[in-house]
């Protein structure tokens, strides 16, 4: 692929002139019309050290409105980016809704340059292939247009340019000891790119090669490229059809498994076998929580379960005798406008325990193909598509070394009336109910359907669903505790 490119392209200085300020005008109009309608876009930068990178940037940026683009130059990550799943760092850095992204570097270094000095393992490369295509995806299915650029240099050029800029006073602190190894191992780097080119050009996000021994033409290329991507991605908008509105299931078809039902609600403990077992495995969990410590292991809880279910108490009992400074507790509401403009895995990119932490998220990343699919927030093709996109995403956590707990706290209609009515005649528990409680109870057959297809197409190996029947406090808080002990214990076994 690489081979075949046509290395000696070029353009006369008239020529370059004309283009070049035709295309910047006309991407200073394409970028006002990405703000009006709220169209994101990713601009990946790859390439060559001294392929121009840089001043390409600047060239594409010096027309537009700065106040619509952020410019992420990519170096090496740094202690605390290595501690999380390799995308982390990047999900921080998306563009919000009508912005433009450029990513000087990307994601791609995973499988490039930390290739080439060993910081990512071979055996690791076709998951970061896999987990990048993923990635990609559910931000072109989110509406976010996607270009991406390798600039390509004979290994000629490239050693020029890096002795020209080394020999001057005023770069020679942009060559870094990285670059010349680029040059001396130009073949191997090169074969690298060219099996992540074949990897990870896709429909969605394809790549464009760009012959870069002439800087003009580079120049004209990508600018002609992003133009035309962008132009593209507004055609598609406009042309969109509202997706049809179907009303929502109140009821499992014959064909699926009603998992909801399986679980027993009349399991029970005695008040004083609740406390001789909480203390127990209580005094347990303190113990693992030294050991994910030392290991350096990553817990995440995720609480989902119907309204006054239990999950507050259950993570009061889970924490109450944990070290506060290895945990946090991270309550998800309705999103805010800032989280509104991402994709909405976003905010719990962003919120994710660092080694050695236990993370506990009450409501999760399920509110997609919970309340946002009942209520009506998200589109039929929003949630629908969401559970693969859990599935990838939940993926990526696993294959970082996160545990994965995932909980539904289940208790009976008739249960949950009881709790309801009780705190509202509590003074000190009225504030927890709601007309939002009220209305999601009316729903009840409806977000049956929704808990039990979520359970079925996101139940995984990696990251099973434990239904913990709550109809009695007691047993349920207990049973989470031993839940979060087993899956410990497992991962501590299989690492020994």
């Amino acid at each position: 692929m690489l081979d075949t490119l046509d290395l000696s392209l070029s353009l006369d200085k008239e020529t370059y002139k004309t283009q070049i300020e035709s295309l910047m005008r006309e991407l200073r109009q394409l970028q006002k019309a990405c703000w009006e309608k709220k169209l994101t876009m990713i601009v990946v930068l790859e390439g060559w050290a001294a392929a121009g990178k840089g001043s390409l940037v600047k060239k594409m940026v010096g027309y537009m409105d700065p106040r619509g683009f952020l410019v992420h130059p990519i170096w090496p990550a740094s202690e605390q980016e290595r501690q999380y799943p390799f995308l982390w760092r990047f999900s921080q850095k998306l563009p919000a809704s009508g912005s433009i992204g450029f990513f000087y570097h990307s994601w791609y270094v995973h499988v490039l340059e930390e290739r080439l000095f060993g910081r990512t393992t071979e055996a690791e490369i076709p998951t970061a292939m896999r987990q990048i295509n993923a990635f990609e995806r559910q931000l072109a299915d989110d509406g976010v247009a996607i270009a991406k650029f390798w600039i390509h240099l004979s290994k000629k050029e490239l050693k020029a340019r890096l002795k020209k800029s080394a020999d001057d006073p005023l770069d020679s602190w942009r060559v870094r000891p990285e670059d010349w190894q680029q040059a001396k191992n130009y073949q191997q780097y090169a074969a690298f790119a060219e099996e992540m080119l074949i990897q990870t050009s896709t429909g969605h996000a394809p790549w464009t090669l760009v012959e870069g021994d002439d800087r003009r033409w580079a120049r004209v290329k990508v600018l002609s490229k992003m133009v035309a991507t962008l132009t593209e991605a507004l055609d598609r908008l406009q042309s969109q059809t509202p997706p049809l509105v179907l009303l929502p299931q109140e009821k499992l078809d014959p064909t699926e498994p009603d998992l909801l039902a399986g679980a027993d609600l009349n399991l029970s403990l005695s008040k004083d076998k609740y406390k001789e077992q909480l203390r127990k495995e209580q005094t347990r969990l303190r113990e693992l929580q030294l050991a994910i410590y030392k290991k350096q292991i990553p817990v995440l809880a995720l609480f989902e379960g119907w309204d006054a279910a239990g999950k507050g108490g259950a993570i009061k009992r889970l924490t109450d005798v944990l070290d506060p400074r290895s945990y946090f507790v991270s309550p998800f509401a309705a999103p805010t406008q800032e989280e509104k403009v991402h994709h909405y895995l976003w905010r719990f990119w962003r919120r994710l325990p660092a080694p050695g932490q236990i993370g506990i998220f009450d409501r999760t990343w399920y509110g997609r193909v919970l309340v946002e699919r009942v209520e009506g927030f998200a589109t039929e093709p929003e949630w629908r598509r969401a559970y693969q996109e859990i599935n990838e995403f939940e993926d990526m956590l696993a294959s970082a070394g996160y545990i994965l707990v995932k909980f539904w706290l289940h208790i009976s209609p008739q249960e949950q009336l009881e709790r309801f009515k009780e705190r509202q005649q509590d003074p000190f528990k009225a504030y927890k109910l709601t007309d939002e409680d009220w209305r999601n109870r009316d729903k009840w057959p409806l977000y049956y359907v929704a808990v039990n297809q979520m359970m079925q197409r996101t139940s995984t190996p990696i990251a099973p669903w434990t239904i913990v029947p709550g109809n009695d406090k007691y047993y349920a808080r207990v049973k989470v505790i031993q839940t979060v002990i087993q899956a410990i214990e497992t991962e501590l076994k299989r690492r020994k």
